[in-house]
């Protein structure tokens, strides 16, 4: 096999981290779903993201059957399959996008999508667009082997869920495998749930940090600037997704002013 080769040398996930942390700074990781109401907004929404301070954005592929999901991202996916948004599609978009914007884009997709696309035509094919990472929460790391090597080859960040309940072995093992950063999931629950900050999460978090070698970004349940300011301040990274999702799509006109109100609070 030919290896992939990316057109920029270094993976600008890592290169952001490093960035942040010798500024003594926080990630701000927006979370989106790609094509709700349809890809012409969802420019917009980027673009906003960006200038509201976004360090990465998380951009969600639609699937019929998201089981991690909220019922927020879940009409945002039936909103997008509706507009005949797909994983092939979305690519495109992103390379259509580079023109605008360098901010780091890691895909979150379920594994049928890449399943049906081929794994190395979609490593292949994300790279050549500029997508820098890719989530695929239903799929367990040791049934990816070969396309954690795949996308390790091309430089293309494969990033994996560490859970309240994961072990310190299986916490070293998903460090082992993953590249970018460690998606932190808040909860044993879906997203847009409520969160729970006692202190069992945050000495879990600093246990995490403790024991792995890359970021630690947590995600699931953060919907507010306090949420976030929280976080923030034992954590690399914040994701926030159901929070934006549903302001960007049911209160527009004030979106910025609270998307803004959560980078202020990283």
């Amino acid at each position: 096999m030919n290896r992939i080769i990316r057109g920029d040398s270094l993976n600008k996930i890592e290169t952001t981290f490093k960035r942040l942390k010798a500024e003594n700074k926080k990630a701000f990781i927006p979370y989106i779903m790609a094509g709700d109401p349809d890809l012409e907004k969802t420019i917009e929404h980027v673009m906003l993201l960006t200038e509201c301070g976004a360090d990465i954005i998380e951009l969600g592929v639609p699937f019929s059957d998201p089981l991690a999901d909220g019922p927020t991202i879940q009409r945002a996916a039936e909103r997008a399959l509706k507009a005949g948004v797909t994983l092939r599609r979305i690519i495109q978009f992103v390379k259509n996008i580079r023109q605008y914007t360098q901010i780091p884009i890691v895909l979150m997709t379920y594994y049928n999508p890449v399943f049906k696309y081929g794994e190395l035509p979609f490593i292949k094919d994300s790279v050549a667009a500029g997508i820098d990472g890719v989530i695929i929460p239903d799929l367990p790391p040791e049934e990816g082997i070969d396309f954690i090597k795949l996308a390790q080859d091309a430089d293309l960040s494969t990033i994996f869920l560490v859970a309240p309940t994961s072990t310190r072995e299986r916490i070293k093992y998903i460090t082992s495998v993953s590249s970018g950063f460690i998606y932190y999931v808040s909860m044993t629950g879906i997203t847009g749930s409520k969160l729970d900050m006692d202190r069992t999460f945050k000495s879990h978090i600093a246990h995490v940090k403790k024991v792995a070698d890359k970021p630690v970004a947590v995600g699931f349940g953060v919907s507010t600037p306090e949420d976030a300011k929280t976080i923030a301040q034992i954590a690399d990274g914040v994701i926030i997704g159901s929070a934006i999702v549903k302001r960007l799509y049911e209160h527009p006109l004030s979106a910025k002013d609270f998307i803004k109100k959560l980078r202020e609070a990283i």
